[in-house]
């Protein structure tokens, strides 16, 4: 048997990390577990986050994982390195793969983080960035209400635009800033109501697509990745409401990934 890639978020934002894997790696089985029941974890304190996250991870390896993708913005912030150094297999986070990114696609040196307040708080983006590029500057932003917004399944319409309108005024004044990072895995799902509101000229950063890319590469170098020709059926499991987490879940991966997936509630 195939072993799996394990992927661990807050909630459902990891889902948009995960529908990336399913893309670009076809052949690879993923076991995914939000923790819908406890999100948001950006208002939450480190040891909590730390906690919760170590339970999830915990739940995974029970089931022979080969690699870990820490699919949430503010865990990766506060346990990658320790993951890192105590667990037997890869870990990989979203931070870095998004500050690669960024720093590619700037033309001017001036980007703008948004995230959790415990992923702001940590200064991960910022530290990561200026660890590339000493000379970045680096404007960011606190979103506490769009997590809550999205794991409720409000993803566009009139509310979603004036929650995101109101909480982007600070960086909407910065004439100077061209690359955004969409600091949490929550925030893909409103990417075109953030990018409405930014403008077309601001360069928007999902860090989704380049976490699948390093996973690829990482895969390769530990001789991981799978082999044959069979589509793997996924597992996908929720500590909260399994309805609303089914939802969204097939909203993102449309009809044909859906299919290979099965949802089921966790008990940790």
């Amino acid at each position: 048997m195939q072993r799996a890639i394990g992927v661990i978020d807050s909630g459902v934002g990891g889902l948009t990390v995960a529908y990336e894997l399913m893309r670009q790696l076809p052949k690879e089985k993923l076991i995914y577990i939000g923790d819908t029941k406890r999100c948001p974890y950006g208002p939450r304190s480190e040891q909590e986050v730390r906690a919760f996250t170590w339970e999830m991870v915990s739940f995974l390896l029970e089931k022979n994982i080969k690699l870990l993708v820490i699919a949430c913005n503010t865990a990766t912030a506060f346990t990658l390195k320790e993951l890192q150094d105590k667990l037997d297999i890869p870990v990989l986070g979203v931070i870095q793969p998004g500050a690669r990114a960024a720093i590619k696609w700037t033309k001017n040196n001036h980007v703008g983080v948004i995230g959790t307040e415990g992923t702001i708080r940590s200064n991960a983006y910022k530290d990561a960035l200026e660890n590339i590029n000493p000379a970045i500057t680096v404007d960011s932003l606190a979103c506490p209400m769009f997590v809550p917004m999205v794991e409720q399944g409000i993803m566009f319409g009139e509310k979603a635009e004036s929650v995101v309108k109101e909480t982007l005024k600070p960086l909407k004044n910065n004439k100077i800033m061209d690359t955004l990072i969409l600091g949490c895995t929550h925030y893909p799902l409103i990417k075109n109501t953030i990018q409405k509101e930014m403008g077309a000229n601001i360069t928007i950063i999902s860090s989704s697509e380049e976490t699948a890319r390093e996973t690829s590469a990482l895969l390769s170098m530990h001789h991981l990745l799978a082999n044959g020709n069979k589509k793997p059926t996924h597992e996908f499991y929720t500590t909260g409401e399994l309805k609303i987490f089914s939802k969204i879940s097939e909203t993102i991966f449309k009809k044909s990934n859906f299919k290979r997936v099965r949802i089921e509630k966790a008990m940790i």
